[in-house]
């Protein structure tokens, strides 16, 4: 009997709510009767006081609106980081060979096979069996991010892991060069189109900023491939591997900022929670690596020893930023399809911004 009341309560309760968000607020007068003398009398000593409360959001017993993706960070956000480092040093390794650098090549080439290796890696291990990766060859469709993925992926890999092959072996030639420049064109497209495929879903942290996705991952990719170089190659030889890195870093810097300033409250979890330790710290990374590799290639910093010591320390400071970032975008999403609020709040606000204009 208890339960039936409170439940009965309740009811009546969220109707006053949804009777006071809709038509404004019950007040004492109203419910004693318009036409009484009690309710003038009321009206008339001032100003009439409300019988509840405005109402406030809430979600159906505080239950999430979506149910978020069911993807380990360990795996996607791996996968993500590792893409888009295979992607530029693939990129790189080609204008390594145009200008003759071949330390910056071997490196590259080498980075860009194991990173991809163990992308697909992470990748099928999420699926759970390789043959649903081989299942999503079975069509192309345009549209989607992850048939376009799928098969990017396929035509890269191969070009990634021969150009490696042959980088680190000397031998085929003229394959390796062939791969090398296959690897070089799908490069590019492979490091940003994970933006793409976490944006075409309806976690509202991804899909707010879309516009701006792209550029962050593709920055963030640039700057992965760029610290490798400068870890791994003679500072004789880092500096288009330098350039890159700079080049990817103030990109990123510049994509998040603009894309946190734009989608307002939905932008939270990249400041707050999991997803925004992780951004901060890549963001701490990114101007330590940012500002040693500047320096590495200047007079103020001894050639020899401890040039090369801050090109290393520099550049394995722009692969954890480049990480950092990609485990913090995983995150502050995942966070952001926990909470129903970053999904409905938003909506009423366009809903309220079409109205607003349709009146005008």
């Amino acid at each position: 009997m208890s339960e039936t009341t409170a439940a009965g309560g309740a009811a009546a309760g969220g109707a006053a709510a949804d009777g006071a968000a809709a038509g404004g607020a019950t007040t004492v007068s109203e419910a004693a009767g318009n036409g009484t003398r009690r309710g003038r009398h009321r009206r008339g000593r001032g100003a009439e006081r409300p019988m509840v409360p405005q109402a406030e959001f809430t979600s159906y017993y505080g239950k999430p609106v979506l149910n978020p993706p069911v993807w380990a960070a360990q795996d996607i956000a791996g996968y993500f980081f590792l893409g888009g480092l295979a992607g530029g040093s693939s990129l790189l390794a080609a204008g390594a060979d145009l200008t003759g650098r071949p330390e910056l090549s071997r490196a590259a080439k080498a980075g860009a096979g194991a990173a991809i290796t163990l992308s697909l890696a992470a990748l099928v291990h999420d699926l759970g069996r390789p043959a649903r990766f081989v299942n999503m060859m079975r069509v192309f469709k345009v549209t989607s991010p992850m048939s376009v993925g799928t098969w990017l992926l396929s035509g890269y890999a191969p070009a990634a892991v021969v150009a490696a092959a042959t980088g680190l072996t000397g031998r085929l030639p003229r394959l390796g060069a062939v791969a090398t420049g296959g690897a070089a064109l799908l490069g590019p497209a492979v490091a940003a189109y994970t933006a793409a495929l976490v944006s075409d879903t309806a976690v509202p942290a991804w899909h707010d900023g879309y516009p701006e996705m792209p550029f962050v991952f593709t920055g963030s990719a640039a700057m992965a491939a760029g610290g490798l170089g400068l870890l791994a190659a003679p500072t004789g030889q880092s500096g288009p591997a330098r350039n890159l890195a700079l080049l990817g870093q103030v990109m990123e810097m510049l994509a998040f900022e603009r894309m946190t300033r734009r989608i307002g409250m939905t932008a939270e979890p990249y400041h707050a929670g999991r997803g925004g330790a992780y951004i901060r710290l890549g963001q701490v990374l990114g101007a330590v690596g940012a500002t040693g590799a500047a320096l590495s290639g200047t007079p103020l910093v001894r050639a020899g020893r401890p040039r090369r010591v801050i090109a290393a320390v520099s550049g394995a400071a722009l692969m954890g930023a480049s990480a950092a970032t990609r485990w913090g975008v995983f995150h502050a999403g995942m966070a952001s399809a926990r909470d129903p609020k970053y999904t409905v709040v938003p909506q009423r606000e366009r809903l309220e911004e079409r109205a607003a204009g349709t009146a005008r």
